[in-house]
């Protein structure tokens, strides 16, 4: 055989080797389509397969991470935002073909509205612009602004440019009463098996898992081993992580940090004030439009979500009045006369349905300080049985 030939055929199995082996089954579970990834592992992949299916807005139920050696192998137990299994065969598909693209890092195909802004002139006076705008009158921090021309995931970005800013170390300015953290965080540091051990407990809510596994990701950290339950409103998830060179957390203070960065990471996506959803034709103009109205009639956007899909725009957004409290109905509907009652709607969050299954009190492995960490063995035999490699890991 001619060495070129030889060349063709490593690379065939190289291929064949790395190329990630994605199972979608609506069979083995009674409440959730489970979706099993199987690939070679690198730095971030972990992140790359969640965030293809929360790009769905699908609930992760439950997951189930092993990465120890060269191999990636997890299962996800997902639902729509209404709680069923998936049967639209078209978003079946979409998963299938986009987690098994994730190991060579290939951007989702999302076709733009129009073409980047290429003039560097243009770029450093929409820079200048906003950060008059964002600095305020009394900013005793000035605003920052970035560009990147780099294709980056929208929601990774702002989790990075928070993180940047060191967001985490900040308290509320107007907060005169201390309320609880939306999440609890712990880290401990297993030293006979070299791991730390973080555990995360919040309320369920859609994205937490990207939020937190991005964090993480971020920050340099790696996961080896992950399982996450939902039960009942609560999340509990639990991750074995060491840094890029193998190393655990290895000081107080660097313990401290990943507690407060994982807070600041749920609390950035914990919304206050009513969700009024903006579906209308797009145009130039439109948001400042919006955003205007709003101001004029005392509402406060708390948080935004901001789209367009094709010619139209799709925007959310989060107000309360400027004291941070519930906005007034006449307020709000007056709002949605001058906007447009059809374009604008009030739409609550929708409710997460949960499911009772028998038996899965046991299955909470997320333990709060104090908890007595499992052995690695017993550990890793539970993901195994879990991803469906062993009958029992008992």
């Amino acid at each position: 055989m001619e060495w070129s030939a030889c060349v063709d055929e490593y690379e065939k199995l190289v291929i064949r080797m790395t190329t990630p082996r994605v199972v979608i089954d609506n069979a083995v579970c009674p409440t959730s389509t489970v979706v099993k990834v199987d690939s070679a592992r690198k730095h971030g992949i972990l992140l790359e397969a969640v965030q293809v299916l929360t790009d769905l807005n699908l609930s992760i139920k439950k997951a189930y991470v092993s990465a120890d050696g060269r191999w990636f192998m997890d299962v996800f137990h997902v639902t729509d935002l209404n709680g069923n299994k998936l049967t639209d065969e078209s978003v079946i598909n979409y998963i299938e073909q986009s987690l098994g693209s994730v190991h060579y890092g290939q951007p989702n195909d999302f076709s733009d509205s129009g073409a980047r802004i290429e003039d560097v002139q243009l770029i450093s006076v929409i820079e200048a612009r906003l950060r008059n705008v964002l600095k305020g009158d009394n900013d005793i921090r000035s605003a920052k602004t970035s560009v990147s021309m780099a294709v980056t995931h929208t929601e990774r970005r702002l989790h990075q440019m928070m993180f940047a800013d060191r967001d985490y170390e900040r308290k509320p300015i107007l907060e005169s009463v201390p309320t609880n953290s939306p999440a609890l965080v712990t880290v401990q540091n297993w030293v006979e098996r070299g791991y730390s051990v973080v555990n995360v407990q919040a309320k369920d809510r859609t994205k937490l898992l990207f939020d937190v596994v991005c964090t993480l990701t971020d920050m340099g950290y790696i996961v080896f081993h992950a399982t996450v339950n939902t039960i009942g409103d609560r999340g509990y998830l639990e991750f074995y992580i060491r840094h890029q060179d193998g190393t655990p957390i290895s000081s107080e203070a660097e313990r401290q940090r990943v507690i407060l960065c994982l807070e600041a990471a749920v609390k950035r996506r914990a919304s206050e004030g009513v969700r009024l959803e903006l579906s209308t034709s797009d145009r130039q103009g439109l948001l400042a439009d919006v955003t205007r109205t709003f101001r004029e009639n005392g509402l406060n956007v708390t948080r935004a979500e901001v789209s367009t899909m094709k010619e139209t725009a799709q925007n959310v957004f989060y107000v309360t009045d400027v004291m941070g409290k519930p906005a007034d109905g006449k307020i709000i509907e007056s709002v949605r006369e001058k906007i447009g009652l059809s374009y604008l709607r009030v739409k609550e969050l929708p409710s997460l349905v949960y499911h009772k299954e028998g038996g899965e009190r046991d299955e909470q492995a997320v333990g709060m300080a104090g908890t007595v960490l499992l052995s690695l063995g017993s550990m890793v035999r539970k993901n195994l049985y879990n991803l469906g490699l062993i009958r029992s890991y008992s």
